[in-house]
């Protein structure tokens, strides 16, 4: 189903781009002062920056494994006409008709009640329907979120956040984000509530195996998320998680029976229920408080347990740099504003292995 790809991604840091234009500009003056001089104003502005609290090269930037990005040059295999099957199903389709925004491949239809036209059809010609990328009973995948037994008010207002544009992402380049941002204009109050219902009575599963390692497979951005390199290589973890598909054809088929393999680094699910049941000493506030003790959700907040480890760390960055700053941020603000990337993926790490 797919053609050759480069695999090769190059993830620029802008905090560390930002941080070296400023010294860039430093130091151009540098050759008209004298050495004492210059001295004088360096100081001067180190001085500055730390009494704003402003630490020049220690802010990081999106981690690259979270925000995967389509390279320049991606492109989709041709449809040859040849019709698609999955397991379990008697259903099939071509390429063409699984990629159509306004066609949610339904491969299972006995795991769910009947799609409202919204999820299984949308609207023409913008708003596009809620099941192809979120799958027909909501399970979502690592590229976007799972919707399944989400609060329906809290759905809904995330539809608001994005039409008003409190909510973004970090990493504007991304597509996932942009269609929500842009479906969210279109769609009407009425589309908005029956999506909501729909996905709202429909029970999570469990679709993530966590799996604590220090080598993972070679991969590569396919569709916005992680796919498995075919030659079998592995490389180190480091301070990553790589959330792939367990069968990545199954999942391009849209299959939401499929199933992912996230693999994290070792002691991270135990350093992240750590954070989540303590607190960690004030770096954050303990889940359990707002997503309940079992952090299957709470009245209106919604459950973390069993989600995409990929997206949770991608909410936390972008709640902590402002990017998803809409009705609930104020909330979240104490609980990610000391936190680093490293905590945000044990967190998630510990989050997504627990049962939704």
């Amino acid at each position: 189903m797919r053609g050759p790809i480069d695999t090769k991604a190059v993830h620029v840091d802008r905090m560390a781009a930002a941080n070296a234009g400023c010294w860039m500009r430093t130091m151009i003056p540098r050759m008209a002062l004298p050495m004492k001089s210059f001295a004088a104003l360096l100081m001067l502005s180190l001085a500055s920056a730390l009494a704003a609290g402003t630490p020049a090269h220690s802010e990081e930037g999106p981690p690259a494994w979270a925000y995967p990005v389509n390279p320049p040059d991606f492109k989709l295999p041709p449809d040859d006409g040849t019709l698609r099957h999955v397991p379990d199903s008697i259903a099939a389709f071509t390429l063409t008709q699984l990629r159509d925004l306004f066609f949610a491949p339904d491969w299972h239809p006995g795991d769910h009640p009947p799609m409202p036209e919204i999820v299984s059809r949308g609207r023409k010609p913008d708003v596009r329907a809620c099941g192809v990328c979120h799958r027909a009973d909501g399970p979502g995948g690592p590229e976007n979120s799972g919707l399944a037994g989400l609060p329906a008010a809290y759905i809904v207002q995330q539809m608001a956040d994005f039409k008003s544009g409190a909510r973004k992402t970090a990493v504007p380049a991304r597509v996932p984000p942009q269609l929500m941002i842009a479906l969210s204009q279109a769609a009407t109050a009425a589309e908005v509530e029956a999506a909501a219902a729909y996905f709202t009575a429909l029970k999570p599963r469990a679709i993530i195996k966590v799996v604590e390692t220090d080598t993972v497979p070679k991969t590569f951005v396919f569709g916005w998320h992680l796919a498995p390199m075919k030659t079998g290589e592995r490389e180190p973890i480091g301070q990553r998680i790589i959330e792939i598909p367990e069968d990545l054809e199954r999942f391009v088929s849209r299959d939401a029976r499929s199933r992912f393999i996230a693999y994290v680094p070792p002691g991270s699910i135990q350093k992240g229920q750590a954070l989540a049941v303590t607190g960690g000493g004030g770096k954050t506030v303990q889940c359990g408080v707002c997503h309940g003790a079992d952090l299957k959700g709470l009245g209106p907040i919604p459950g973390i347990a069993g989600r995409s480890p990929s997206y949770i760390v991608r909410q936390l960055y972008d709640f902590k740099h402002g990017a998803r700053a809409g009705t609930g941020s104020a909330l979240m603000k104490p609980s990610v504003e000391k936190l680093t990337v490293e905590d945000m993926l044990s967190l998630a790490a510990y989050a997504a292995s627990l049962p939704p």
